[in-house]
């Protein structure tokens, strides 16, 4: 008869026992290929997907991430693709006190990453296709798209190394704000009640070995229930998020490491 062991870890069907957390399984990733762009919004509107004890941040900033992943450790080497919808925001809890960013939503391409990063961190991951970035003249696009219909284009252009000064106002504004947080929300058996709901923050480490600032658009394409009876309303609820004002975009290359060992994944209080 099956048993579980106390301090493994098991996702589903759990009953082939724990998950491999060999030593070939980090949480590095490799080779990442970020394009990301991001713009003023709404303050009130952007609130009102922020779940209490959330906050908007100093500035209503949405920030769209798109990550070619390969190379990844825990995947035995394989990759995948994601884009990723950034709130700048304030966790004020009872006992926590956070400044960095909430995840809205994150599409991916494969199922593996989508199921741990659900039910192990809180982040909310559904699938998409979303194919490598291309490179036309001097531009980087990235896209997806779900059942044949485009949820988002979004592009960076007029590429330049960033200016010492730039880097330097990077790193200031980054400090003490590297805490990406989001919602882990299990509902109950049925669909119907609640079996976790939590906030939760899940710290990584970047190292970047080249970067370009430029100029980037985000296109959001509005869908009926017909074309992505799943998703339309999380499409369309991003699309009604004006954009008041790009800030410079980034495209970058270098690697990620998901597994930093004095800040795991953790629920916030």
């Amino acid at each position: 008869m099956f048993k579980f062991e106390r301090n493994r870890s098991y996702m589903m069907p759990a009953h082939f026992g724990p998950r491999d957390t060999g030593g070939k399984a980090t949480g590095w990733y490799r080779d990442v290929t970020v394009v990301a762009v991001s713009y003023l919004t709404d303050r009130g509107k952007l609130a009102s997907y922020l779940p209490e004890p959330f906050e908007v941040g100093e500035e209503p900033l949405v920030t769209v991430a798109y990550a070619r992943n390969r190379k990844v450790d825990w995947l035995a080497g394989h990759g995948y693709n994601l884009v990723g919808v950034h709130a700048s925001a304030i966790f004020r809890g009872e006992q926590d006190r956070l400044t960095g960013s909430f995840v809205l939503v994150m599409w991916e391409n494969l199922a593996d990453p989508i199921l741990t990063g659900r039910e192990l961190q809180g982040v909310p991951k559904i699938y998409a296709d979303i194919p490598d970035q291309e490179v036309l003249g001097d531009a980087w696009h990235g896209s997806a798209s779900h059942f044949g219909h485009k949820i988002l284009d979004m592009s960076v252009s007029n590429l330049r190394a960033p200016t010492a000064e730039e880097i330097a106002a990077f790193q200031q504004g980054q400090e003490g704000k590297d805490n990406p947080m989001g919602w882990r929300y299990l509902p109950g058996v049925g669909g119907f009640g609640t079996t976790v709901s939590e906030p939760t923050t899940f710290p990584s480490e970047s190292v970047i070995t080249d970067a370009w600032v430029g100029a980037g658009r985000v296109e959001w394409h509005r869908l009926t229930w017909e074309q992505n009876p799943t998703q339309f309303h999380i499409v369309n609820a991003l699309a009604d998020l004006p954009i008041l004002e790009y800030r410079p975009a980034i495209v970058s290359k270098g690697s990620v490491n998901l597994a930093v060992p004095d800040r795991w994944p953790r629920a916030l209080r």
